[in-house]
This record gives structure tokens, sequence and C-alpha cells, in this order.
């Protein structure tokens, strides 16, 4: 979930309140319902991390994405001040929270993007192949997806890039498995 923050005083309190009770929240659900491998995380944007911490350390390299031109395609910039990407086995976890964010926030937010996921077959992306497998393993992970020594005020955090994708499927199915593999 995607929102993004109005520019008044008030979004700022209450957003910054909301912040500071969301880990309980999350705990509280993971409590409640523990063998849903529930999980939930809060991360700002730029510029409303610049709007709700203005005397606060920055992580060095949160800015805002900029967009990126290619002699085919667009990797466009989006708006979004706060983000939210909640999992869980059950889908009513993940509508329970969703729920609760919207209504403690409704008064100081607007929205902007809403996405529902769910496990395909076998772990699969949909097109056909099983997402992840030429990831390292989580050790070896943890180097690249997590903040460490060059910004210790902000060690173990991490960045989150938010794109979506249009596939055209019946140009993909028309492809070899030998073409979809090199894409």
């Amino acid at each position: 979930i995607v929102f993004g923050l109005k520019d008044e005083k008030a979004a700022i309190d209450k957003t910054i309140d909301f912040a500071a009770n969301f880990s309980a929240l999350t705990r509280s659900l993971v409590n409640r319902f523990p063998e849903s491998n529930f999980n939930a995380t809060l991360g700002f944007g730029s510029n409303a991390w610049d709007k709700l911490f203005p005397n606060q350390a920055k992580p060095k390299e949160l800015k805002t994405f900029k967009e990126i031109k290619g002699p085919k395609y667009t990797a466009v910039s989006t708006e979004g001040d706060l983000f939210f990407h909640i999992r869980a086995d059950r889908q009513a976890l993940c509508y329970e929270l969703g729920s609760i964010i919207q209504e403690q926030l409704q008064d100081v937010t607007y929205p902007i993007d809403e996405v529902h996921g769910f496990r395909y077959f076998d772990g699969r992306a949909i097109i056909g192949f099983v997402d992840g497998t030429e990831n390292p393993e989580p050790e070896i992970a943890a180097d690249y997806a997590l903040v460490g020594t060059e910004d210790p005020t902000f060690a173990g955090g991490s960045y989150a890039f938010i794109q979506k994708y249009l596939h055209d499927m019946d140009k993909w199915r028309g492809l070899s498995d030998e073409e979809q593999e090199k894409v």
C-alpha cells in the first residue's frame, strides 16, 4: 500500500504517532496468529522523511527515484510517502492490518496505490518461472540487502524501490522457452 502524506501539521503529528506504534500493532497480530507467517513493514519516502523527521539524520541513500529513460522503455518515478508491505499466509490478516492503517491515517493521507498479491503454483511468478532462484543464500544476501557499517545509524535497515510492470501475456506465451529464459 502506498500513501501520500497531506501537507499539514496534523498529518505530520498523526503519522509520527502511528509510526511509533506500528511495531506494537504488528506484534499484536503476530501474537494472535502465530501460525500465519504474518509480517509487515513500514517505509518512508525521501520527501516524507524530510517532513516527518527534519531534525533527524537521514539514511544516506534515501532519495527520490529519478526516471530512467532507455531506448525502448522508461522506468518511471512515481510519488509515494508511506509504503506498507504486508504478508501472511491468511489474506484476512493482510486485510485486517490494511483496514487499521486506512482507518488511522485516512484523515492525513491520500491513497496512491494498493496491490494484492498471491502465491502462484509452486512459488512461481505468473510468467511461469520460480522467482528468486538466482538470489544469494540468506547469509550472503544480508550483505547486499541490509544497510551496514557505511551508514551505522541505520544499520540493519533496507531500501525499497516500488515499480509496477504490465505484462503482455499473449506476447510472452508466444516466445519459446529459450527466449523466455533469456528474458
